[in-house]
């Protein structure tokens, strides 16, 4: 497990190559296992692969998503309104399990912050997506997640770079 914390870096240019259902079904799978508080599960997974639709989710913020436009996959992780007053963390959790899942897997991929993100001046983010979409009214969108065999190497980070003093001491 260290070792894919360890590889696992923010990928923003894939290549022009499918992911394998056998890798899709295997995301799905980890997605469904993630943690949650008390058992709710409120998240919910969108698993899109059309091109048509991934340009379309690329452009769901003014900056920090185009680069979903060229992946294979893109995940949108949200949730039921009202099921789960954690339903952020959730969420959250099931993303980075998603992440981590699709290192060892050999994808790439990096988070798309959603939540309190704007489209443009008069429409959030969220709203957006669920137009483009038609997700039900009482959905949140917490992120999205681009996936897809990495068309750029980045080295692991070097551990001397790691921020050991954030770690307090008691």
């Amino acid at each position: 497990m260290l070792d894919i914390l360890r590889e696992r870096r923010s990928i923003r240019r894939y290549k022009d190559q499918e992911i394998e259902t056998e890798k899709i079904e295997r995301l799905t799978e980890a997605a469904l296992r993630a943690p949650s508080s008390r058992g709710i599960n409120p998240w919910r997974f969108l698993f899109v692969t059309d091109k048509a639709t991934l340009a379309e989710l690329s452009r769901a913020k003014e900056s920090g998503s185009s680069f979903l436009k060229g992946a294979s996959l893109g995940v949108v992780v949200c949730a039921a309104q009202g099921e789960s007053d954690v339903w952020v963390e959730d969420c959250t959790i099931a993303a980075i399990i998603l992440q981590l899942a699709g290192c060892s897997l050999g994808l790439g991929s990096c988070w798309i912050q959603i939540r309190k993100r704007m489209h443009s001046s008069n429409l959030s983010s969220e709203d957006y997506i669920k137009r483009v979409l038609d997700l039900p009214e009482n959905f949140v969108v917490e992120c999205m997640i681009a996936f897809g065999y990495p068309d750029e190497d980045k080295e692991p980070v070097p551990n001397e770079k790691l921020e050991y003093e954030k770690i307090l001491k008691s």
